[in-house]
């Protein structure tokens, strides 16, 4: 193996890499050559992967009809070969999975007992009844597998047939949690698609563990070889303009902010599909029920804890502003003082499994934090000592000028005085927001919606994505990697009068 060589195995102990390659993934063919040098973006680490420019050539399918392969195939052949796939990434038995899991334990914002728990687990993503509900969601299986005639309430004897089709697609994937990966691959599936993924530099080995994972269970299945796996730097002109050819490419998913957008964008013309899904901030809103009494209180502080410390806070998911419906007099701002102090002591009590204090804190929040510690009058300050994270309460009723940077477990609660408050802070960069209690989530969730919000949820189910994992970001990804085709039958006496008719109407 030319891939990174570790000095200990212990998830739980010191690792340090002595080198670093991630291979190319073709097609069901591993390349290992060309090497060129990269830079990581957290833990110092570096790496080395093949210069893609030299394989640009290959990477994408630039004939359509070479995906009639995954036509032969039945759905529950589909099912069946990721059940088969899913139960191979355990740590325990999985080379390629221990090698990704012990390199994002160096590149990952994550701790590494989320890490473990997250690879451990991974697998059953992969399961039959969830993958059937999934397809059947998003498309419809029977889209997927067939024509499917439409309703005709027109009057005339035409009919019109649709159906599903996969794409051509390259998926730009984001790194912060490695369930991305395994989630692009299982859409590429279902939906019957050919993808090139791109991976990140915070975890270019994950996907590529996949697809490794898929060539060693099934080399030759049509599955396997409609799936590659690359890396290159970003805005690489040498890699891009042949990567984002009409001719070898319809679909582009891209997860990215700003500048890896602007790399893609300048490729776009007619014939591509940009699917962006792009970071968001996620918030919260806690009615004043929660202040009915201390137990209802430490409820409350359990639950926007889960919201809070998920995945260390590394997720779109994540509570990071906090309105609460308090009151700005001095009893309602102790009230919100209260509900932080509980919030920090539920935070630290989260199971490591989910949230730890964060392994490589970030140096800039944590001077924001320190620079408004003086400010005893605008801000109290919960917590802030080593790594635990922190709560900060706006006593100005404003929020944080660094709001949109908070992370490392570090949440900013805002009093209010009046719910549209909050309401009015949603815009079209925000995704989930917590509510407490249900009845002013329903209150509140059709105006949410039309400023901007794309997902409301019950406080403390930020996480619980697998509820609907066919929307996201305000829309279905997996419906969008799909191109749907109409096939329609008219009547042909009904044609030919038309043609020969003077005046005629069409129907």
């Amino acid at each position: 193996m030319t891939t990174p060589c570790f000095c200990s195995n212990d998830w739980g102990g010191k690792m340090t890499v002595t080198g670093f390659r991630v291979p190319l993934i073709l097609r069901g063919t591993v390349i290992e050559d060309n090497w060129i040098p990269f830079g990581g973006r957290r833990g110092g680490v570096s790496f080395e992967s093949p210069d893609v420019a030299l394989y640009g050539d290959q990477i994408n399918l630039r004939t359509p009809s070479l995906m009639a392969d995954l036509y032969k195939l039945r759905f529950t052949d589909i099912v069946e070969y990721l059940v088969n796939l899913g139960e191979r990434l355990t740590l325990a038995r999985n080379s390629y999975w221990e090698e990704a899991f012990q390199l994002a334990r160096r590149t990952s914002g994550l701790s590494d007992s989320i890490l473990h728990a997250q690879f451990d687990a991974m697998g059953r993503m992969f399961d039959a009844s969830r993958l059937r509900e999934a397809a059947e969601r998003a498309c419809g299986i029977a889209h997927l597998e067939g024509w499917v005639e439409m309703p005709n309430q027109s009057g005339n004897k035409g009919k019109a047939r649709v159906r599903a089709f996969g794409a051509r697609a390259v998926h730009v994937i984001a790194g912060n949690l490695p369930v991305v990966a395994a989630m692009t691959i299982i859409r590429n599936a279902l939906t019957r698609s050919d993808c090139v993924i791109k991976t990140p530099s915070n975890d270019p080995l994950t996907a590529a563990a996949i697809a490794r994972t898929m060539i060693d269970m099934a080399p030759d299945h049509p599955l396997t070889r409609h799936v590659s796996v690359a890396y290159w730097k970003g805005g690489d002109d040498r890699v891009e303009k042949v990567i984002y050819d009409p001719r070898g490419v319809e679909k582009i998913i891209a997860w990215g902010g700003l500048a890896s957008i602007s790399h893609i964008s300048k490729y776009l013309q007619p014939g591509i599909d940009l699917v962006t899904l792009d970071p968001k901030l996620s918030g919260t809103i806690i009615g004043k029920d929660a202040f009915v009494d201390e137990d209802t209180m430490r409820h409350v502080a359990r639950r926007l804890a889960l919201d809070i410390g998920l995945y260390n806070q590394e997720a779109c998911v994540n509570a990071r502003v906090v309105y609460v419906h308090s009151g700005t007099d001095q009893a309602g701002l102790r009230r919100c003082e209260r509900l932080a102090e509980l919030t920090f002591e539920a935070i630290r009590d989260l199971p490591p499994s989910i949230s730890t204090p964060h392994k490589d804190f970030d140096r800039t929040l944590r001077e924001e934090i320190d620079a408004i510690s003086y400010l005893d009058d605008e801000y109290r300050i919960v917590g802030n000592s080593g790594n635990d994270g922190a709560v900060i309460v706006s006593l100005n009723g404003e929020p944080v000028d660094f709001s949109a940077t908070l992370g490392c477990r570090v949440a900013n609660l805002v009093p209010v005085d009046d719910i549209d408050i909050p309401v009015r802070s949603v815009n079209a960069y925000t995704q989930t927001i917590g509510i407490y209690p249900e009845q002013l989530k329903e209150e509140l969730r059709d105006r949410l919606a039309f400023q901007g919000a794309q997902r409301v949820v019950s406080l403390g189910a930020a996480g619980s994505v697998g509820l609907n994992t066919e929307i996201q970001d305000g829309i279905e990804p997996m419906r969008r990697m799909c191109k749907w085709i109409v096939d329609e039958s008219c009547d042909g006496q009904m044609l030919e009068a038309l043609a020969h008719a003077e005046e005629a109407e069409i129907q």
